[in-house]
């Protein structure tokens, strides 16, 4: 690998370390002329099946664009972003298994969703409300009680609840 401070040639592997969930590999290289040391990553290039959108186009998977969806709908909320990350995981990992050369942009955000689901529930209503396009106030209720009735006890322990009465406390 090129040394990036002198664009020499010869460099050496000094560290390397598993990153993530083992997707990725981090390496700490020294170069052999000025003796500088950096960090690359390294990580296995995969080809992602194609996502088929509702109106027929096709295009290519782009993990930006699942992360800024994703981001969108955590923003301002107490989500840690290693949690992100490993759902982002979970969602390629996903892609990569279905072993089709395309998949419909439906079935990938509803992948979204149930990562979201899990995440925070006010990001999931986020998510869901541009997701599911809801047209009115009770698409949005409905949408919240189903989340709040069908969410397993684990998820439902460490998170607010969304609808509560006048008469409880927070």
């Amino acid at each position: 690998m090129r040394c990036p401070f002198c664009s020499n040639m010869d460099t050496r592997v000094i560290d390397s370390r598993l990153v993530g969930e083992g997707d990725q590999i981090r390496r700490r290289r020294e170069c052999t002329e000025c003796k500088e040391r950096f960090t690359t990553y390294e990580s296995a290039e995969l080809n992602f099946p194609r996502i088929l959108k509702s109106d027929g186009r096709r295009e290519p998977f782009s993990e930006d664009k699942l992360r800024g969806g994703i981001l969108r709908a955590i923003e301002k909320r107490p989500v840690a972003m290693e949690r992100v990350e490993v759902a982002i995981s979970q969602i390629k990992h996903k892609l990569r298994t279905e072993g089709e050369r395309e998949v419909k942009s439906r079935k990938l955000g509803d992948w979204v969703m149930e990562q979201l689901r899990s995440l925070d529930q006010v990001a999931y209503v986020r998510f869901a409300s541009v997701y599911r396009s809801f047209e009115d106030v009770r698409a949005f209720l409905d949408e919240i009680e189903r989340l709040e009735n069908d969410l397993p006890p684990e998820i439902k322990e460490s998170q607010l609840d969304l609808l509560k009465s006048d008469g409880e406390e927070s």
